[in-house]
């Protein structure tokens, strides 16, 4: 088929798409808007920058092309050039061609059902979906520890009493243990969806995959016999210090792998932190909970699940001694 029946029906889609209709692009999931249509590309603004794109018409036929050459139909997003993403997304308009982030690739398909437009034109953060409570132990840990800074002033720790810093020393560790577990659940799924080293942005931030370099040191036997036959005495490495063996490598033509064991490590770190959207953010749900109407059911909900708690935490840091359980027994 050729391309220009293929850029028509694409046109015909996007001059279909409601007005405030958001599309995502892969990769970088900079959300924008298609503005204008014309014989020979298509205009887009982004959301989050004062920005006027156009995309062209060429460049969405070598889009194509790429795809249909590949033996299965599928083009890798990390192959895209930097600015190319749009172009996917826009091309996923066209009723053949989706984006597979998990698989990491743009296909043509004739089963072709998604599209990167959002829903109703807002952002899956601008989205109101019902609120449930997730059966995770950070969950539970962070609505204790809401609910003892909301307890305590904070302003100055010197002021709270041993006991009331002791219960926060212990939540806050375990909110620490059980953010980091889950932390490491969600860096492990990102591994499989991030396909190059470039940022990736959500509401709150960006994270971008990246590689930590590991080496250890080699059985004793084999790091003793490599550097004595290199003329380094054994005396000075008995005890396989790395300094040590970083000091003999200087001076021997040994290469490091002679000496360590090496490896890389995939992993995650955050590049960016978005302090301002994530301060609306919490204005907003603190805006929203003093603006609610105290008949409504949801806001009754609410405020049981918080006596609910208010009892729990009261359970868990009560303290009964031994002394008045035996004379309550005996009494009894």
């Amino acid at each position: 088929m050729p391309f220009s029946v293929s850029w028509h029906t694409l046109l015909d889609h996007a001059e279909d798409l409601p007005e405030d209709a958001t599309l995502v692009a892969p990769i970088s999931h900079a959300e924008f808007q298609i503005t204008d249509t014309q014989e020979h590309r298509i205009i887009i603004d982004y959301r989050d920058k004062d920005e006027t794109v156009p995309l062209q018409r060429e460049q969405f036929e070598t889009l194509y092309r790429r795809i249909q050459d590949q033996p299965a139909n599928e083009f890798e997003l990390d192959r895209l050039p930097p600015d190319a993403a749009p172009y996917a997304s826009a091309l996923t308009l066209h009723p053949r061609f989706e984006v597979d982030e998990d698989a990491g690739v743009i296909r043509e398909s004739e089963d072709a059902i998604s599209t990167q437009v959002l829903d109703d034109g807002t952002s899956d953060a601008d989205t109101n979906t019902d609120r449930h409570e997730p059966d995770l132990q950070v969950y539970s840990d962070a609505l204790l520890l809401t609910d003892s800074l909301e307890r305590h002033e904070m302003d100055d720790l010197a002021e709270l009493e041993t006991d009331a810093l002791v219960n926060l020393y212990t939540i806050l560790s375990d909110v620490q243990r059980s953010a980091d577990d889950l932390r490491k659940e969600v860096a492990d799924m990102l591994l499989n969806r991030l396909h190059h080293d470039r940022p990736v942005s959500g509401q709150f931030g960006s994270v971008q995959r990246t590689s930590r370099r590991q080496r250890t040191l080699k059985d004793e036997e084999t790091v003793l016999n490599a550097l004595e036959a290199a003329g380094i005495d054994r005396e000075r490495v008995t005890s396989v210090d790395r300094d040590k063996v970083d000091d003999a490598l200087e001076v021997t033509e040994l290469s490091e792998s002679d000496l360590y064991e090496t490896g890389t490590t995939e992993y995650v770190r955050k590049a960016d932190v978005d302090e301002d959207t994530k301060e609306t953010r919490l204005q907003g749900l603190k805006d929203r909970l003093a603006a609610s109407d105290e008949d409504d059911e949801e806001v009754q909900q609410l405020q049981e699940e918080i006596e609910e708690l208010e009892d729990r935490i009261e359970e868990l840091t009560s303290f009964s001694s031994g002394t008045a359980y035996h004379t309550g027994t005996q009494h009894g």
